[in-house]
């Protein structure tokens, strides 16, 4: 999903064919952005190009393990989590620097946390050492993320922190989320006290991207159709 929202914010394209898997679902949704500062639209072309490769490494690593592109629906996904942050019903994540901004931030500190909470799930120690290094390069790209929306000021620390509100209400009665202001002071680093990240479950991160806070759900949000694998339950 990450891949898909980036590469069509820079590009106004996604993943090609060859990369989404035999059996890869349509995405719908998305367009090039129009970005206002040239560093900003670096910054998120180097997020497309890391994500994917991401998507090509598991690939390769996984073989014929590696599941298909789901079907996934920005339009219906951004509107219905808009809805549940409280900000505008028009909110177009792909329209200039601080919508992209946004947009992403809903993902990647999310997939901060499900790294962090996958680590125990994993039984290879190469794939434990290779999670590890994707987990850093998320956290490096929602570290960028979170201190340029703070360097845009009131309008973008709402808007984060509204993000941030509807996540943890959708995850569970543990307060896993922090805004990007706390305080009334800058917020970048979201963790513990004992300043480690925080962790979800596979769980909770479907709470978040089904847009749900019921058990037992299997799509809806970003995936229509649900997940492909055999994680997809809330």
């Amino acid at each position: 999903m990450e891949a898909e929202f980036y590469l069509r914010a820079t590009t106004g394209k996604g993943i090609d064919d060859s990369d989404a898997g035999p059996d890869a679902a349509r995405v719908a949704g998305g367009h090039e952005a129009k970005f206002d500062r040239k560093e900003i639209r670096e910054f998120v072309e180097e997020l497309a190009e890391n994500e994917l490769a991401h998507v090509r490494f598991y690939r390769k690593t996984l073989g014929r393990m590696a599941v298909s592109r789901p079907a996934i629906d920005f339009d219906a996904g951004f509107k219905a989590a808009a809805q549940a942050a409280g900000l505008p019903a028009d909110f177009d994540p792909f329209a200039d620097d601080m919508s992209v901004l946004l947009g992403g931030m809903l993902f990647e500190d999310v997939g901060v946390t499900a790294y962090a909470g996958a680590a125990p799930l994993i039984k290879s120690k190469e794939f434990v050492e290779a999670a590890a290094g994707i987990l850093a390069v998320e956290a490096y790209h929602m570290g960028m993320a979170r201190s340029q929306l703070y360097l845009m000021g009131e309008k973008a620390w709402n808007a984060a922190n509204a993000i941030s509100d509807a996540r943890d209400r959708l995850d569970g009665r543990q307060d896993k989320d922090q805004g990007i202001q706390m305080n009334g002071k800058a917020n970048v680093v979201p963790s513990t006290p004992d300043a480690i990240a925080f962790r979800r479950t596979p769980q909770e991160v479907l709470h978040i991207v089904y847009l749900t806070e019921k058990q037992g759900v299997s799509q809806g949000g970003f995936y229509p159709n649900g997940m492909n694998g055999v994680l997809k339950s809330t």
